[in-house]
Formats: C-alpha cells, sequence, structure tokens
C-alpha cells in the first residue's frame, strides 16, 4: 500500500482524507478568523488578485474546488457568473454556503471528491481552486480532473501556499511553526491542525513543480505570480484542446 504525507507524517493513501476531513472539521468554526489573524488580512488580497486574474465574464460558468468559507465563489459571482462550489468536506461546505446566502447569493453548492469530479467534460469555462490543492492525495488526478471538466478556451487558477523567497526562509519558518501553532491553541483551540498547516505547506511542490504538474494535467501556456515574495502563488493554464 503506498503512503501519502500528512504534514511530515506518511500515512496510508486510504487514510489520508479523512484525517484531512477531521482538522478542517476542528476548526470549520474559526477558519475564517484564523485566516485573518493568520495572514493580517493579506488573504483577502491574495483571492482578489486571484479573482481579477480570472478574467471571467457575465455568464460563465465556473467551479470552485475546494470552496471552504466561499471567499472565492462570492466575488466570482459577483462578477456575473454562473459560479458552483464544491467540497469534500460538509462542514466547510455548509459554512461556506451559508455566508454567501449572507451576502445575499444562491449559489449551488456540492460536496465531492476533486479527483472525481460529478460533472460532464467541458462543463466549466473557468475552474478555480484556493489553498486546498496541497490537501489532496492524489494532486496529480485532481488536477487532470479539473482539466477535464474545462472547455476548450477555459482556464484554471490555482491559489496556494507556496516557496518564499530564500533571504526570508528562516523567520518564515519561525513564525510557522511557533506563532501558528500557538495561535491555532489560543483562538481555534487546536494547535496540531495549525501545525499539520504549517508542515503541510513544506510538503507542497514549489513554483516550478506545480507548473509542470499543470502541464502534465493537460493545460497550457501555464504562468505563475508569486505573492507576498512568495508565501504564495497564484497558477493559470489553458485548455487549448
Amino acid at each position: 500500500m503506498k503512503n501519502a504525507d500528512f504534514g511530515y507524517e506518511q500515512v496510508p493513501e486510504s487514510e489520508k482524507a479523512e484525517r484531512v476531513g477531521k482538522v478542517f472539521d476542528r476548526v470549520a468554526e474559526r477558519y475564517d478568523l484564523m485566516n485573518d489573524l493568520m495572514s493580517l488580512g493579506l488573504h483577502r488580497v491574495w483571492k482578489r488578485f486571484t479573482v481579477w486574474l480570472a478574467r471571467v465574464r457575465p455568464g460563465e460558468r465556473v467551479l470552485d474546488v475546494a470552496s471552504g468559507s466561499g471567499d472565492l465563489a462570492r466575488a466570482l459571482s459577483e462578477r456575473g457568473a454562473d459560479v458552483w462550489m464544491s467540497d469534500i468536506n460538509g462542514r466547510m461546505l455548509a459554512a461556506g454556503r451559508d455566508r454567501v446566502l449572507d451576502a445575499g447569493r444562491l449559489l449551488p453548492a456540492i460536496r465531492c471528491d476533486a479527483e472525481r469530479l460529478p460533472f460532464p467534460e467541458r462543463s466549466f469555462d473557468c475552474v478555480t481552486v484556493a489553498f486546498g490543492l496541497r490537501n489532496m492525495t492524489h494532486q496529480d488526478k485532481a488536477l487532470a480532473e479539473m482539466a477535464r471538466v474545462l472547455r476548450i478556451g477555459g482556464r484554471l487558477l490555482v491559489l496556494e501556499f507556496s516557496r518564499v523567497w530564500k533571504p526570508l526562509a528562516k523567520p518564515y519558518d519561525l513564525y510557522s511553526f511557533r506563532v501558528l501553532p500557538w495561535l491555532g491553541e489560543h483562538v481555534a483551540g487546536d494547535a496540531a491542525a495549525y501545525r499539520y498547516l504549517a508542515e503541510s505547506i513544506r510538503m507542497h511542490a514549489d513554483q516550478e513543480t506545480l507548473a509542470a504538474m499543470m502541464q502534465r494535467a493537460g493545460l497550457e501556456q501555464v504562468d505563475f505570480f508569486n505573492l507576498a515574495a512568495g508565501v504564495v502563488a497564484v497558477h493559470r493554464g489553458w485548455k487549448l484542446r
């Protein structure tokens, strides 16, 4: 049986999704507050940039994978897109759906695995995923599925933690492995969940590796944009055939 990364721990592939699910079950209620505290509110700027880069037009169909609290889905909907929310975690999806409803928007919300999307080929003009890819067991399969459901001329945007600029690596490590667990314990009541967050970031593909993965999934003209000195990056690829 193959193993998968769960932070720095190796676990059977069959167990990773369940263990990640338990992490998000525990932090769902404080997820948005913790995002604001951890990033000093910058996550909202990163998401706005991703939406701007998506260039969605009114009437386009958009699938937001790993919707979480619904920030991206709501912003894309505000630009006139027909947005579908999806997430494998029921508690996170419900929280995101409720937030979108509170903002006055009713969007379809589908609980599903990104590695097995329940949509026909060429169903969407754009697919987005923000801070969800690194938690997936088989990222290559998930990227291939996202490419499969794109129409010709459609684009995939991946907003994810990435590899920080080397001169900042030591202070970033200090923040990640000392401050984040402390915030997790005192704000969300779960230091282990945020220790996993820091570890999962270190195990995730760097900018060039993720770009190559997207190309192998069938996307072309793949480029990426570093934000906050590479703390996060937005990757964009196009389905051209």
